[in-house]
């Protein structure tokens, strides 16, 4: 059997398609009407032609392009005059354009975005109340400290914040005056050393007369405790710590967050001599009595806490387990695990005497249980 070499022709392949007659009248009758329609579609744009490019001179110098038709080489290859419209297609016409474009045009994906003038806006103060607001409020008209006043310039306030701190130190100019002309009884020395240069700050608020020099000489009796250090190592008081005439103290801003309350800080020597004076605990071995107990007494109460909490569990166990038993689960607690696939044999009882409870060991899964008499 032999193959043809080309394939068959397109009237074999039209051959097998069996048209009407009827069929094929209307197939001619569609083609001769559309044929006629393009003839005068074309015959209508080759009369409205010139009309166009001589209203279209002042934006391209080209004919416009019918379907079909390609525009002259001479129109590509003409040399332009100075009259003559520029070609579209030079890209220098481009730069121009946009040398001479000076506003900034956002991209695309920024055009969403919405501008806004800062020099027409008002500050609205976060909604807060503000001098301007209620002029003849005290609370908001009241002077910060920390905060440069308006009048004033920025030297004048470093003078006046210097002159504050050296005020409140009780040194420079602010320090008192020694004369040799004073009373010896009247006279402030140091404690230690019998010195006349004292610090007057810790004279004014401590009540005590020390140097600086002695107060480095002596830090067990001169260095200064927190109120959490007073209170945890001398078991002293709220109360006791801040009466000023019993306990004086100094206050600084809190290292930690200065929207806390101030630090105050006591003399060592002050905290202990009333520490051990018969108005508190008499001695230093009182003292340690006296905390050893109330640690002894907080082991005690954390022990009879947990105990009084492992009781109730196990109360709730026995209650559970009596429940599940009425249910048909097995006997007694312990007697019967799952669904009886396992039996406890239980040994002899055994007293634990750390917890004072009897204790019973399965031999053959070791499960152990505490039991309590009721």
């Amino acid at each position: 059997m032999t193959r043809p070499a080309t394939p068959p022709q397109a009237a074999a392949r039209h051959n097998t398609v069996n048209l009407t007659p009827d069929q094929v009248r209307r197939m001619e009758e569609s083609r001769l009407k559309a044929k006629a329609i393009r003839q005068q579609q074309q015959q209508q744009r080759q009369t409205t032609q010139p009309q166009k490019l001589s209203q279209s001179t002042s934006t391209s110098r080209y004919p416009v392009s019918t379907a079909g038709q390609k525009r002259p080489h001479a129109d590509i290859t003409q040399p332009q005059t100075q009259d003559a419209t520029p070609n579209v297609r030079d890209a220098r016409n481009a730069i121009a354009s946009m040398s001479a474009d000076t506003d900034i045009r956002a991209a695309r994906k920024f055009q969403k975005f919405v501008e806004y003038d800062f020099s027409k806006m008002t500050d609205t103060k976060g909604g807060f109340m503000t001098v301007e607001d209620d002029p003849h409020n005290k609370a908001l008209n009241a002077p910060d400290a920390a905060e440069k006043p308006a009048n004033m310039t920025l030297k004048e306030w470093e003078r006046q914040q210097l002159q504050k701190r050296l005020r409140d130190r009780r040194e420079g100019p602010y320090e008192p005056g020694l004369s040799v002309l004073d009373k010896r009884e009247i006279t402030k020395k140091c404690r230690e050393c019998g010195s006349l240069e004292i610090d007057w700050q810790w004279d004014e608020l401590l009540k005590c007369q020390v140097c600086h020099t002695c107060k480095d000489k002596h830090p067990d009796k001169y260095s200064l405790l927190t109120k959490t250090e007073a209170k945890e190592d001398y078991l002293l008081t709220d109360p006791e710590l801040r009466d000023p005439n019993l306990l004086p103290h100094l206050e600084k801003a809190n290292p930690h967050k200065s929207t806390w309350m101030p630090m105050m800080l006591y003399l060592r020597f002050q905290v202990e001599d009333y520490a051990f004076s018969p108005r508190k605990w008499g001695s230093p071995e009182a003292l340690d009595d006296e905390f050893e107990r109330r640690v002894k007494e907080g082991r005690e109460r954390k022990e009879k806490r947990f105990k009084n909490k492992l009781d109730e569990l196990k109360r709730r166990t026995r209650v559970e387990a009596y429940r599940r038993g009425k249910k048909g689960g097995g006997g007694g607690f312990g007697d019967t695990i799952g669904d009886g696939r396992h039996i406890h044999e239980w040994g002899r009882s055994v007293l634990n005497e750390s917890t004072g409870m009897t204790k019973r060991r399965c031999e053959e899964c070791g499960m152990e249980v505490e039991e309590m008499e009721l």
